[in-house]
């Protein structure tokens, strides 16, 4: 990756592409014991020129049971949905904030299209 980043770097095209991959998998924190205990997760990792690099974006989450974000059987809810990630990423390819209903309809349950900050903040839009 870090090959890539430089030879990007190297044709000054850095700051043109953003290399993104994202997991919504993950297992519950109890075991069901048959292979079926699949919960929501989030691996995500983002690289390249306008990203606003050397952070961490959200928070990791209690892993005990009875917590607020655990709704019953181990399940955690996220608390970045991948909406957040894909509108973040459609704002720097120049999709309009308004655009963004259309092409994730959920957005709305996550992020306000009329907040002047970004979704999540990953990304330098300017």
């Amino acid at each position: 990756m870090s090959e890539f980043q430089a030879a990007l770097g190297e044709l000054n095209l850095e700051d043109n592409v953003t290399t993104f991959t994202i997991s919504d998998f993950a297992r519950t924190l109890t075991s069901n014991g048959n292979g079926t205990d699949h919960a929501w997760g989030g691996n995500v990792l983002v690289m390249g020129g306008k990203v606003k690099g050397k952070d961490i974006y959200g928070s990791y989450p209690s892993i005990k049971l009875g917590t607020e974000l655990e709704i019953g059987e181990g399940v955690l809810i996220p608390q970045i949905s991948t909406d957040e990630y894909f509108a973040e990423l459609a704002l720097w390819y120049g999709v309009g904030k308004t655009d963004l209903v259309s092409l994730f309809p959920n957005i709305g349950n996550f992020y306000n299209t009329m907040s002047a900050q970004a979704p999540i903040g990953f990304m330098n839009l300017s």
